[in-house]
C-alpha cells in the first residue's frame, strides 16, 4: 500500500452529544484501490465516524484530508463534490423508474434546449455498467430486478458522479449468499480501478475475504488498524469488547432431558417433505441449509403458520395440531423471525407494549389483563435480558439491533414459552451483542427451554448447537451431534453431494 495514493485521511476526529463521547480522537485512512473495513460493536462510533466523513455531522475537533488536501465536509453536497457516496443499507432507487432513470435521477444530462438528453444518459449508462461488468438493459424498469442487482445499481449511482472514495454500510445484509458472491466481485473489480471502498460489516468471514486493512473502534475511541492478512478473528473480536473473547457459548449437555417437540413424517409447504425430527428440554438442535432448503418454511410450519397437510407433531407428550400461529403460542410454542423489524416487532410501540403482546393477549381472553401489574413483572424481565434502555417507555425503533432482538426473546420469557423456535438470531448483531444473545439462549437452556436454531452462520450452528439437523431441497438429509461431525461433512449435505443417513 506504500506506494498508492492515500484518497483519505482522518485525524483526532472527536464528536460529543450531550452526555456522551461519540467519537474521542478517532484515526482512519483509506488508500486509492483499497478495501478498508472499518468495525466495531454497535454504539462504537462507526455512523458517526461516516456521518462526519459525508457533512452530516460536523466534528468538534480533528482534521479530514482527501488527497491530502485538509478539507472543511460543512454538508453531504460537499461530500459527494469531493467524490464520497454512500451505500446504505436501505437502497435508495425508485423501483417504478428504469435503471438508466435511477443512475441520473437529479443528475440528468441536459440537450441545448434545456430538455433530457435521453440518447447521452443511456449512452453513458451503458459504459457505466459495462464498466462494473453488469449485463443490464439500461430500460429495464428497477421493480422488475433483484435485490442483487438493485444493490448493484445503487453503486453504479456512485459512479455517475466519478466518486473515488465509497462507503458501504451493511451491504449484503439483504442478499442471499449467492447474491453475496455476485456483490463481492463488483467490489473487487470496484479496487482495480483504483476506487477506494470503506467496509462496515458485522459478518467476519466477510471482512476476511475482502478487506486490505481494518480498523477497530470501541466505544468511540480508535484501538486498532491491522493488515487483514496479519490478523485473526479471536483478536479482532478482543479488539473489539476489550477482552478475550473466550468461549461464547458452553454447551451442558446434562441439560438435555425428555423429549418435548416429537414430529413424525410432517409434510405441509412445498419446501417441508417428510420430516421427522424430535427436540429435548434444554437443547439447541440447529438447522443447517442452503438458501431455498427449506429451513424457515419448517419453523413456520410448526407455529402455525403454514398448515401442515400430513404427519404428526406431539408436543408435552400430547398430540398437538399447530392450525395458527395463537394455537402455538397458547400451547407454549414461541416463533422469533429472521425479520424482526417486518414480523417481530412494532417499532413505534415501547419496551412495555412489545414484550406484554403476547402474555396481555392470551390473559385477556381470561380477564386476567391488568396492566399497572404486568409493568411491575416485566421489569425484572427487561433487566434478566440485558436490555440498554434509557427507560421502558423508549420506543423501540430507538434501540440497537442485538437490544431489539432482546425485547422479542423478553417477550417470549415473558410468556413462558416452552420451545423456542428462532431464525437466524444474531444476523446483523455486533459481536458483543452475539455473545449476550448466546449466553440468554444458555440460560433458556438451563431453565428446560428447548430450541430450533435456523442460522446460515456455520460457525453459529457449531458453536451453539447441541445437535444439528442438515435440510436439503425440504428434507432432513442428515441429523448430528454436534462434536461428532464437522464442517465438510454438513456442507456435503446441504449442498447434496452426499445424503447420509438420519
Amino acid at each position: 500500500m506504500e506506494n498508492r495514493r492515500c484518497l483519505l485521511k482522518m485525524v483526532d476526529v472527536a464528536k460529543s452529544f450531550p452526555g456522551v463521547k461519540a467519537l474521542d480522537g478517532v484515526n482512519f485512512s483509506l488508500e486509492e484501490g483499497e478495501i478498508h473495513a472499518l468495525v466495531g460493536e454497535n454504539g462504537a462510533g462507526k455512523t458517526t465516524l461516516m456521518n462526519v466523513l459525508g457533512g452530516v455531522l460536523k466534528p468538534d475537533s480533528g482534521q479530514i484530508f482527501i488527497e491530502g488536501k485538509e478539507t472543511d465536509i460543512s454538508n453531504p453536497l460537499v461530500a459527494r463534490e469531493l467524490g464520497i457516496a454512500f451505500i446504505h443499507q436501505e437502497l435508495n432507487l425508485i423501483d417504478e423508474l428504469s435503471v438508466m432513470e435511477n443512475l441520473f435521477v437529479g443528475n440528468e444530462p441536459v440537450t441545448r434546449k434545456k430538455t433530457i438528453d435521453w440518447r447521452a444518459m443511456e449512452q453513458r449508462s451503458l459504459e457505466i455498467l459495462e464498466k462494473l461488468g453488469l449485463d443490464l438493459d439500461p430500460h429495464q424498469i428497477v421493480r422488475r430486478l433483484p435485490m442483487s442487482l438493485k444493490q448493484m445499481i445503487e453503486i453504479a449511482k456512485a459512479l455517475v458522479f466519478e466518486a473515488q472514495i465509497i462507503v458501504m454500510d451493511e451491504p449484503t445484509s439483504s442478499l442471499t449468499e449467492g447474491e453475496a458472491e455476485i456483490l463481492f466481485k463488483l467490489i473487487k473489480n470496484l479496487k482495480s480501478h483504483g476506487k477506494g471502498i470503506i467496509y462496515i460489516s458485522h459478518r467476519m468471514e466477510e471482512i476476511f475475504e475482502l478487506s486490505d486493512r481494518i480498523t477497530v473502534l470501541r466505544n468511540g475511541s480508535y484501538i486498532a488498524t491491522k493488515d487483514t492478512s496479519s490478523t485473526n478473528h479471536d483478536e479482532l473480536v478482543a479488539l473489539m469488547i476489550g477482552g478475550d473473547p473466550g468461549q461464547h457459548f458452553h454447551k451442558d449437555e446434562s441439560l438435555r432431558k425428555d423429549v418435548v417437540l416429537d414430529i413424525r413424517n410432517l409434510s405441509g409447504h412445498d419446501l417441508v417433505k417428510d420430516i421427522t425430527l424430535q427436540v429435548r428440554a434444554g437443547e439447541i438442535l440447529g438447522i443447517a441449509g442452503l438458501v431455498g432448503a427449506g429451513r424457515t418454511e419448517l419453523l413456520e410450519t410448526v407455529f402455525g403458520i403454514y398448515p401442515p397437510r400430513k404427519g404428526e407433531i406431539s408436543f408435552l407428550g400430547k398430540p398437538f395440531k399447530p392450525s395458527s400461529p395463537r394455537a402455538s403460542i397458547k400451547a407454549g410454542i414461541a416463533y422469533v423471525p429472521e425479520d424482526r423489524v417486518a414480523k417481530g416487532l412494532f417499532l413505534d410501540f415501547d419496551l412495555y407494549e412489545n414484550i406484554a403482546l403476547v402474555k396481555s393477549e392470551r390473559d385477556a381472553i381470561y380477564g386476567h389483563t391488568h396492566l399497572p401489574k404486568m409493568r411491575t413483572e416485566m421489569n425484572p424481565v427487561i433487566g434478566t435480558m440485558g436490555i440498554r434502555t434509557p427507560s421502558p417507555r423508549q420506543q423501540v425503533k430507538n434501540l440497537s439491533g442485538g437490544n431489539r432482538q432482546k425485547v422479542i426473546l423478553a417477550r417470549w420469557v415473558y410468556a413462558g414459552m416452552r420451545v423456542l423456535l428462532i431464525n437466524e438470531p444474531t444476523r446483523g448483531i455486533d459481536v458483543g451483542a452475539k455473545s449476550e444473545i448466546y449466553q440468554l439462549l444458555k440460560r433458556l437452556n438451563r431453565e428446560g427451554v428447548a430450541i430450533v436454531m435456523v442460522s446460515s452462520d456455520l460457525s453459529e450452528i457449531f458453536g451453539v448447537s447441541h445437535r444439528i439437523a442438515v435440510m436439503h431441497e425440504g428434507r432432513i438429509v442428515a441429523v448430528y451431534d454436534a462434536d461428532q461431525t464437522d464442517r465438510q461433512q454438513v456442507l456435503s449435505n446441504m449442498t447434496g453431494l452426499i445424503h447420509s443417513k438420519v
